[in-house]
This record gives structure tokens, C-alpha cells and sequence, in this order.
């Protein structure tokens, strides 16, 4: 069977539709479900079958979609170790970020990886919702994301996930707040404050609600807000607190004080997601090596930091 031919299977199997695996492979849906037909010949059983307006994979098509998942692990291993005789860990990587994360974290790892020649990273940014985060991994090498502790959005995608951080989310408040002079504020002091949320449905959410059940009453909500750029100007104005990342917000205002939360848990993991072959690429394992060095720098020292550098990939 075409090794090409097995990834056209593969890229069905995760992205649902032949117009999804055209976008994404650069050909026309005519082209896929061509190439597609050669491998049902050459398999010799039916692969795909029809289904409503579109195709989905049979007991079979399944089956040889993990498959060439596999051999493609194989041959991505294959390659790293002739990069790794040659110690050159060259080619493109794609990376996406989301915003805070990418503002206080990739310019570092770009300038370390300036020295690799023949390595060049592509990075772009998005923030999109948690359960999107898996999505992306078909279209990037690694996917810088997010979620709540508990909360596995991206589990059963067959995802290698490396762990970079846990970072405590603090609460910020004008300087002249009557907590600012606190060590630390609890959900009993501030549920009666106007709070400056995320979009309904962000995760951040989550905590709000884990305060208002400690602090015995619902919160108010003055205003949402997805840049944290809008918000900390908001806070600084008075118009409200707000949960605020520890370590990727970047440099505070000096009209604001960050507070450590006590009495819920106020955390969030900062992951690098990629598919189980693309990790195998010496260039993609370059990037990742630099980006758990940077993010366990970011996170040392601090109060409730749990470095990256003291986690394994694992698969989900």
C-alpha cells in the first residue's frame, strides 16, 4: 500500500469529511476520493461507505486508519534518528499559540532557537475554546493550550501532550483597594465585589462559580472581556477585579496588585499538544525541549508554580 495513500486514510479518519482532508492536503476533493478508491483496491475490501451527504470509515477503515497512524510514527522515527546521527535538527515547525502564553513565553524560545541552522519555527496565535485546542494539532505541529485542572478537553484524540506549567490565577485589584494591603483574599471578601469576567463558557468561568459556592452568593458581573490587555486597564480604572495569570500576563500595571486566591483552586495547566509522529521529529522535539527549559524558567520561584521541566509527555 502507498504510505501517501494510508495519511489520506489517516486524515479521514480525523477530520470527518474528503473537503476537510482536501483543505488541509492541498488537493481537490475529486483527488482524495480518487486516491482514496486506489486504496480500497489495494486493501481489497471497502474502506469508506457512503453516509447521508458524506463518507464514513467501515469496521476496516478504521482499523487500517490506526494503522497508518502507526507507520507514520515509524517513518517520523525513522527520520529523527537519521537527523539524530547527523545531530542536525533541521526543517519547519508549526506552532500555535494562544495570546498570553505567546507574549510572555515564545520571543525566548525563538531567540534560543535562532541558533539551530536550518530550523525555522512558524508561529501564529488564536484563543479558541478549550475543545478546539485538539483540532488544531491536525494543522500544526504543536499547539500551545489550556484548561482547568480536571479537565482533559483534548483526551481520547491519541494527542502526545507535554506539560509545561501550572499557573496559579490570581486575583488583581486597583492599588488603592481596600484588600491591597492583604497577603492573600478569600471568596468571603470578594463576592460582594463587580468582577470583570471572561465570555460565558471561557474556563476561567469555573472559578467564579467555585467562589460564589464558598462565598455563599452570586457574584456581579460588571463586565467580559477576552484580552487581558482590556482588562487590566479595567482594573487599574477601578471598574472591577478579575482573576489574572501569575506569570504570562506579562508586566503588571503599576496601579494593580495581584492577591493569591485561598480557599478554591485557582489554577490553570499550559500544555504543548502534537500528534504522536510529528513528536517523533527530532526539529519538533528541538522546540519542545526549549519551550519546557523556558516554561520551567518562567514558573521558578514562585509560590504554587509547578515547572514543566518535572513533567513527561504522556499520550491522551
Amino acid at each position: 500500500m502507498d504510505v501517501r495513500r494510508l495519511d489520506l486514510l489517516r486524515e479521514l479518519a480525523e477530520r470527518g469529511s474528503v473537503t476537510a482532508v482536501a483543505d488541509a492536503t492541498g488537493r481537490t476533493p475529486s483527488a482524495v476520493s480518487q486516491q482514496l478508491k486506489v486504496l480500497e483496491r489495494e486493501a481489497g475490501m471497502p474502506l469508506i461507505q457512503r453516509h447521508g451527504r458524506g463518507v464514513v470509515l467501515t469496521s476496516a477503515g478504521h482499523a487500517l486508519a490506526r494503522s497508518a497512524t502507526e507507520v507514520a510514527i515509524a517513518i517520523e522515527r525513522a527520520e529523527a534518528l537519521w537527523d539524530d546521527f547527523r545531530n542536525h535538527p533541521s526543517g519547519e515547525v508549526s506552532l500555535l499559540t494562544f495570546p498570553t502564553i505567546g507574549a510572555t513565553l515564545l520571543p525566548r524560545v525563538l531567540i534560543d532557537l535562532a541558533s539551530v541552522s536550518g530550523l525555522v519555527v512558524h508561529a501564529t496565535d488564536l484563543d479558541p475554546e478549550l475543545d478546539v485546542f485538539a483540532d488544531l494539532a491536525n494543522d500544526h505541529d504543536i499547539v500551545l493550550a489550556h484548561a482547568m485542572p480536571g479537565d482533559l478537553p483534548w483526551g481520547g484524540r491519541g494527542l502526545t501532550v507535554v506539560p509545561l506549567l501550572t499557573e496559579p490565577l490570581d486575583i488583581g485589584l486597583p492599588a488603592n483597594h481596600r484588600l491591597a494591603g492583604r497577603s492573600h483574599v478569600t471568596p468571603e471578601d470578594l463576592v460582594d465585589e463587580t468582577w470583570l469576567s471572561v465570555p460565558e463558557g471561557f474556563p476561567f468561568e469555573r472559578i467564579l462559580h467555585a467562589v460564589e459556592q464558598q462565598g455563599g452568593k452570586r457574584i456581579r458581573v460588571g463586565q467580559r472581556f477576552s484580552d487581558m490587555r482590556i482588562v487590566e486597564a479595567f482594573i487599574e480604572a477601578g471598574l472591577g477585579i478579575a482573576l489574572v495569570p501569575r506569570f504570562t500576563s506579562g508586566a503588571v500595571p503599576e496601579g494593580i496588585v495581584l492577591k493569591p486566591l485561598r480557599g478554591v483552586q485557582s489554577v490553570r495547566r499550559i500544555v504543548a499538544l502534537t500528534r504522536p509522529d510529528v513528536a517523533e521529529r527530532l526539529a519538533v522535539r528541538t522546540v519542545l525541549d526549549v519551550l519546557v527549559t523556558r516554561a520551567a524558567q518562567l514558573g521558578s520561584g514562585a509560590a504554587g508554580a509547578e515547572p514543566g521541566s518535572s513533567a513527561r509527555p504522556f499520550a491522551v
